[in-house]
């Protein structure tokens, strides 16, 4: 990958962190938290794909970070703009089965710049450490949740993350506030094209996170974007 946080060894997350200076570690944990209200706000659809998606035309270009990218219309989350248009954030929602055995899934999808958007896993060891409470709750295999405190920005919050893997699987999960907003993950990666792809899912898609990145890497691909698997 051009472009890579790595985060700190596992063994290293339940004592240490990247050293990071108190007054930007309030001030991204605000933007932070607040920042995914807003997203989550901003990406929302009407969460009714109970079909996967097609690729298929009408196709609408757009020029995401000097990448020309060609997708379909009806992917576009509000409606495509004109064709041929630069643009520094796409919103797509699209219905991915991230499993064989898994009912379609509204996956929305928010592409902008490299610089717009931190990594999940990045943020993992600078920030949401920092905020993780005592507690551990069970969920899907292979990943550990951790609650974050009630603060600064965030409310009903939880971190799943892989605790084995260098790179890991990691995602924040918003507990339901609203009947019509059931809970909800959000994730940032960083692909080798210099964009970052942040992800709003389902809450129990996690338990298909082992195949998320191979399940939306042909969706990816179609558009014109280069897969970090």
């Amino acid at each position: 990958m051009a472009q890579d946080f790595t985060p700190v060894g596992a063994s290293q997350r339940s004592v240490t962190s990247l050293p990071f200076n108190l007054s930007a570690i309030a001030l991204l944990l605000l933007l932070f938290g607040i920042g995914v209200s807003y997203m989550l706000d901003d990406m929302a659809g009407e969460q009714n794909q109970d079909a996967p998606s097609s690729y298929t035309a009408p196709f609408v270009s757009q020029i995401l970070g000097g990448k020309t990218l060609l997708i379909p219309a009806d992917w576009f989350h509000p409606p495509a703009p004109a064709s041929g248009e630069f643009s520094d954030q796409i919103d797509l929602q699209i219905g991915v089965r991230l499993s064989p055995d898994a009912s379609p899934a509204p996956i929305d999808i928010r592409l902008t710049p490299a610089s717009g958007a931190q990594p999940s896993a990045y943020l993992l060891d600078t920030v949401y450490i920092k905020q993780f409470t005592s507690e551990q709750v069970s969920g899907p295999v292979g990943l550990v949740g951790k609650p974050l405190r009630s603060e600064e920005g965030f409310q009903n919050e939880t971190v799943w993350y892989d605790p084995l893997s260098p790179r890991p699987f990691v995602a924040k999960c918003i507990s339901a506030v609203k009947p019509e907003r059931p809970a909800s993950c959000l994730r940032t990666v960083y692909l080798p094209d210099q964009i970052a792809v942040t992800y709003q899912f389902p809450s129990d898609q996690l338990a298909y996170w082992r195949q998320f990145d191979a399940a939306m890497e042909p969706w990816l691909l179609d558009m014109g974007l280069t897969s970090n698997l």
